[in-house]
């Protein structure tokens, strides 16, 4: 491996720090989205919505303190801002967990693109190389020119591998980001139309008694 990597020339050093940056981004979202399973709790979340349709806000806060589920804190957002604006507030709770999902993922895609063409600048450099070696030594010496074809192949080859290996993860987490998006939407809607039925509630209560 060290043969290789010091056969691709000085191209190979920004592409293990491009490997390096992937691995380490990969590593810590896999972490995040393993934790963002453990926290979720499907039974507190149904807990929450029907201690919401009885009004009985402080005990909602009560149970959701401390909660590290997206839709929870997303959820005890709009009900901390239920007399000012409910669905700003959740809108506003909504995007902070979107930023914090999205975390590093401009950087992949970075990583994605640009890897592939630093290998391609490799190439380049390579068959320079080539030319440069077969202009000064002629065709008796063509273990110089193969030498620059080789650093070519070997560049391109790990430019395309590190985006490869990184695109696969890179689709997973904003898979798993456009579904939490849907699933923090869906809770949303329903929790604003609990609230809104309460308030309905209350208003028609006076003409009742009336």
């Amino acid at each position: 491996m060290m043969e290789i990597f010091h056969n691709g020339g000085p191209i190979m050093y920004p592409l293990l720090l491009c490997s390096m940056i992937t691995l380490t981004i990969i590593i810590e979202r896999s972490f995040f989205w393993i934790g963002i399973g453990m926290e979720r709790n499907q039974k507190l979340v149904d807990e929450v919505f029907s201690l919401t349709r009885k009004g009985e806000w402080d005990l909602v806060r009560q149970k959701a303190s401390g909660s590290q589920n997206y839709v929870i804190r997303m959820i005890i957002s709009g009900i901390l801002h239920r007399e000012y604006s409910l669905i700003k507030a959740m809108e506003s709770s909504a995007a902070d967990e979107i930023n914090r999902m999205q975390r590093f993922m401009g950087v992949l895609d970075t990583m994605i693109t640009v890897a592939p063409l630093m290998g391609i600048l490799g190439t380049v450099m390579g068959i320079i190389t080539s030319f440069d070696m077969l202009g000064t030594s002629g065709i008796g010496n063509p273990q110089a020119v193969t030498g620059g074809i080789a650093q070519a192949l070997i560049t391109t080859a790990t430019g395309l591998s590190i985006a490869i290996i990184t695109v696969f993860p890179y689709n997973y987490f904003n898979s798993r980001i456009k579904r939490a998006a849907g699933i923090m939407e869906k809770y949303a809607t329903s929790f604003e139309i609990v609230y809104e039925q309460i308030l309905l509630d209350k208003t028609n209560i006076p003409e009742e008694k009336k």
